[in-house]
């Protein structure tokens, strides 16, 4: 069963505008908008063109309106915000929308039934746009009018002088090059006549920029619109690309598309539709990259790979869902670009050197290719590959890396400098670090204790007796002094020790002490902290940041960019962490905690149809009804959604 939205919602403006659909492309491309119709993000469009994957977007085509002209009359199925102003309002004839392999749109005018459904091609910035007649008692025309962005896509598009009015229309295809320094644009029609009419359209206004403080209003041109008969049983095949579409079959390209994404689902065929959903959501995160290797997209519609988001997300986005040569690809992808015992935080959008400010990115990594190892069994490039990398990054963390990230002599590892985030804690807004977590922070130290017991069986299985040995003192040193200086009057454990200072915040970081594969506490205090996590930072959407008795609590995450960032991790509620949480509960309880985990997981489902429709969002408000926020989609949470699902569900 597809997940399916009622028409009383589709037809309600306020509620089908707050819901999103997504298709990508395996390069960091896609096709998104609202289930209305009305933009409501500068990233909303039909075409989201990676020209160096998965950076260097631009957004192309922002959308295909359409126009239903019959004996009854004209009937647009289009809907815009002009300037606060919603028309036409085409969500009035919406009769169905359902999310299966892609998204699929169902409207009705009088006794003509079309449906609607995209389809990105995986591999290529393409996009196919079929429209089927299931009922008609007269033939019509059908009107397509495309909207042209041609931007960057962080940035808006407006009327100026500098677009090319140029156009070119061969055998049903329209092709364009609005500006000299861009890419051309194929829109292939079959069937179909194109009319002339160029012109500027103004002042489509993009809600959600609006609440976030940013740039809201765009202008989008148009060269005119195409016409073409329709009769009830027909099917008609838009392909929209940037590379040339004549003699292309619309129609098999189509048809190779949602056989791949059942291939993909195979591993899932007793799944329920959470289970599916999730499974299906984690292909749009793992795209190209140069060299024929693999990363994974942190989210959509603003994020690149991160370094960080690409290792957390890794088991739940490639090992669940039995992606093994993807996840290989990607790992080597990072073993390249690992520099002073660092791993990227992220790579740039337009190809610059990667920037390594992250401590916990690298440690991420050794967990990894740790459960990579597990999975897959793939000693060999493990041991011939990324042995030796692991090592060097050892020995950067003791002798001391960027940013203050060193070993000390208990065996903790601390991190940071005035004015840096290294954590994933990492809101700053000019020289404003919101959270700088400097010096001991509880998950870099449960991370530093996982990587070398990592490291110690790796050398195990080698038959490296002396580099195990190593491996193995400095492990019981940190847990030592692990327990010593984390361990709180509450009998759980500090966020952050500096010194003699030590942060008593309760924050999600202590559930990672629980969760890792390798953990330095006892069952009686691993119970306590997540005993403290669930009092104070469980919700129904994942974990807060902060609890809510903190003086430093914010309910609600909103306002311009100051504002939004003073809040990120101060009490927004992060739809991953609680994976954290409730392989604790796993480690700890075993089969005992299937109930507990289960229920927990079910309070999510309603998710997957409140903001981005069968995916995951970054960010909730703290205070209910924890409304999504940020990424409508994001990686990390899909990959541990998806990854607690299985361990339950086998």
């Amino acid at each position: 069963m597809p997940i399916s939205i009622h028409k009383n919602i589709l037809q309600n403006q306020y509620q089908s505008t707050e819901l999103e659909w997504l298709e990508t492309n395996g390069l960091g491309g896609w096709a998104m908008g609202t289930l209305s119709g009305v933009h409501t993000r500068r990233y909303h469009g039909l075409l989201c063109a990676s020209m160096k994957p998965p950076v260097e977007r631009f957004l192309l085509l922002n959308k295909l309106a359409e126009t239903i002209c019959n004996k009854d009359g004209n009937f647009e199925l289009d809907a815009n915000n002009f300037n606060g102003v919603i028309t036409p309002q085409g969500f009035l004839y919406l009769e169905g929308f359902e999310q299966d392999l892609y998204p699929v749109f169902t409207y009705k005018i009088g006794e003509t039934v079309l449906k609607k459904s995209i389809l990105m091609v995986y591999g290529e910035n393409t996009t196919i746009v079929r429209y089927e007649v299931l009922e008609a008692a007269h033939d019509f025309v059908l009107k397509l009018k495309p909207f042209i962005a041609f931007k960057d896509y962080h940035w808006h598009s407006k009327c100026n002088d500098n677009i090319s009015w140029g156009y070119n229309f061969v055998e049903n295809t329209l092709k364009l090059k609005p500006y000299s320094n861009m890419t051309d644009l194929y829109i292939t029609v079959p069937q179909s006549e194109f009319h002339y009419s160029p012109d500027w359209y103004y002042n489509f206004l993009y809600k959600i920029e609006h609440e976030r403080g940013q740039d809201f209003m765009e202008d989008l041109f148009i060269y005119g619109e195409f016409t073409t008969k329709m009769k009830k049983g027909q099917t008609l095949d838009i392909l929209i690309s940037t590379e040339p579409t004549a003699g292309r079959d619309a129609k098999k390209l189509f048809e190779a598309q949602v056989k791949r994404k059942k291939e993909l689902l195979k591993p899932f065929a007793k799944a329920d539709l959470f289970g599916k959903s999730l499974a299906l959501a984690a292909d749009s995160f793992i795209v190209q990259r140069e060299g024929n290797l693999k990363t994974i997209i942190a989210g959509y519609p603003w994020f690149a790979d991160w370094g960080r988001d690409t290792m957390i997300s890794l088991p739940g986005l490639c090992l669940t869902t039995k992606r093994f040569d993807d996840a290989k690809k990607i790992l080597q992808a990072f073993a390249h670009v690992v520099n002073q015992g660092m791993i990227p935080n992220r790579f740039p959008d337009v190809g610059e050197m990667p920037e390594y400010n992250t401590v916990d990115a690298t440690l991420w990594y050794f967990h990894a290719i740790s459960e990579y190892l597990k999975a897959s069994k793939d000693t060999t490039f493990v041991f011939q590959n990324l042995y030796p990398v692991l090592s060097e990054i050892i020995e950067w963390h003791i002798k001391g890396t960027r940013y203050g990230i060193k070993v000390e002599k208990d065996g903790l590892l601390s991190a940071g400098e005035p004015g840096t985030q290294l954590t994933w804690m990492d809101a700053k807004v000019g020289d404003w670090v919101v959270t700088p977590r400097q010096g001991k922070a509880v998950e870099i130290n449960a991370l530093w204790y996982n990587a070398l017991c990592v490291m110690q069986d790796l050398a195990h299985q080698q038959n490296l007796d002396k580099e195990a040995d190593k491996y193995q003192k400095m492990a019981l040193t940190t847990k030592k002094s692990f327990l010593a200086q984390f361990t709180n009057e509450r009998g759980t454990l500090y966020d952050v020790v500096e010194g003699t200072s030590k942060d008593s915040s309760i924050r999600p970081n202590m559930a990672f002490a629980v969760s890792l594969p390798y953990s330095m506490l006892e069952k009686a205090q691993a119970t306590k902290v997540l005993q403290e996590i669930e009092l104070h930072l469980l919700t129904p959407r994942g974990l807060r940041s902060i609890s809510p008795q903190d003086s430093q609590y914010i309910p609600y995450y909103q306002g311009a960019q100051l504002q939004r960032d003073g809040s990120y991790h101060q009490g927004t509620v992060w739809s991953w962490p609680v994976g954290a949480y409730l392989e604790g509960l796993l480690n700890i309880e075993g089969k005992k905690a299937f109930p507990k985990v289960i229920e927990i997981l079910h309070s999510f489902e309603t998710h997957l149809t409140e903001a981005g429709i069968g995916t995951v969002s970054e960010i909730f408000d703290g205070n209910a009804p924890h409304l999504a926020k940020g990424c409508m989609a994001q990686a990390w949470g899909v990959a541990e959604w998806l990854r607690i699902w299985q361990k339950v569900n086998g």
